[in-house]
């Protein structure tokens, strides 16, 4: 094995996302003296997304270009990285934990035989040995993994590893690798898409959740406009999804998206353990229900007993004014 970590990016409507970033960082506090070198897979030109991911700390870039790679599948995505890993050879492989990440990384671990720490929270030395954190029981605890031989390999949560710094000055090699993708048995013909404005829920430093209590599509109107004054993104309970006030798109949960946000504030949630497996690990967690023992108050750092429609709007009003006094 080479001293190189390989790192997987991710892109979302041609942009990178964060995770990508933080699974840099991740590479870096693993062996700071490694080379890392990113890969991206796509069916387009990625000369800028890969001198970005060389600013925020990649040696180098590796990108794989097909058009059965124009949209997302784990065959064609496992060919791609496969064939970079294979030529790398690398000591390493770092990837975010997201839909993708947790799709396509149990295909690569078993093809090249090795093991997976899957979505660490925490990347510790201890002397030699690299000590991986990892929530587990719908994250009402955690375990620490050291992996003792063979390629490490891991999936990082995201919004748990701090981004590095940009480094616009930085730049890198971004070369091309010839992969011939195919014999898929899956084709993505057509990808509708629903509209998804502001930021993604998985990487937002703000998130607001609407559960049953918000009554209605209605009810989550105010927490889009606080959302969008803290610069925020809106989930959902999977109670809410279920009585149709919104799109499961929006469903946080143990079936839905773990979020990890700097803030979290919890508007008519009654606190199912279901829901609480995913966000119960973000830093500061706010709950607003009119029912005093629901459960959502056991695992909140501040609650407000009362009715949401009375409270969302004087948090909006308060809000403003502080941003129109700045």
């Amino acid at each position: 094995m080479s001293d190189k970590f390989l790192v997987i990016g991710e892109a979302k409507d041609g942009a990178l996302r964060n995770v990508t970033f933080e699974a840099i960082a991740a590479a870096k506090q693993i062996d700071e003296n490694s080379e890392v070198v990113g890969v991206l897979c796509g069916s387009e030109n990625l000369e800028e997304q890969g001198q970005q991911m060389i600013q925020y700390g990649a040696d180098r870039v590796v990108t794989v270009l097909h058009d059965n790679l124009e949209t997302y599948t784990s065959e064609g995505y496992s060919q791609a990285v496969l064939a970079v890993v294979e030529e790398e050879n690398p000591k390493g492989i770092v990837m975010g934990h997201t839909a993708i990440g947790k799709d396509v990384t149990p295909i690569l671990a078993s093809k090249l035989e090795s093991g997976l720490v899957s979505d660490a929270v925490e990347i510790e030395k201890d002397g030699d040995k690299i000590v991986f954190t990892r929530p587990i029981y719908s994250g009402k605890a955690f375990e620490k993994k050291v992996i003792k031989d063979g390629l490490v390999f891991a999936t990082i949560r995201p919004n748990n590893i701090a981004m590095p710094e940009k480094d616009e000055s930085r730049s890198g090699d971004v070369s091309e690798k010839e992969v011939d993708v195919k014999d898929l048995r899956t084709v993505i013909k057509e990808v509708i898409r629903k509209q998804s404005d502001g930021v993604d829920m998985t990487e937002a430093n703000v998130v607001i959740a609407g559960g049953r209590g918000v009554r209605g599509p209605e009810g989550f109107e105010p927490l889009y406009e606080l959302a969008e004054l803290l610069g925020g993104a809106v989930g959902a309970s999977r109670g809410a999804c279920d009585a149709e006030y919104c799109d499961y798109s929006l469903q946080i949960g143990q079936t839905g998206k773990v979020v990890t946000p700097d803030l979290y504030i919890a508007v008519g949630v009654s606190g199912a353990i279901q829901h609480l497996a995913g966000m119960s690990n973000s830093k500061v967690i706010v709950a607003i229900n009119k029912d005093e023992d629901a459960n959502i108050f056991n695992v909140a750092d501040y609650g407000l007993v009362g009715d949401l429609f009375d409270i969302i709007p004087i948090l909006i009003e308060e809000i403003k004014k502080i941003k129109a006094a700045s």
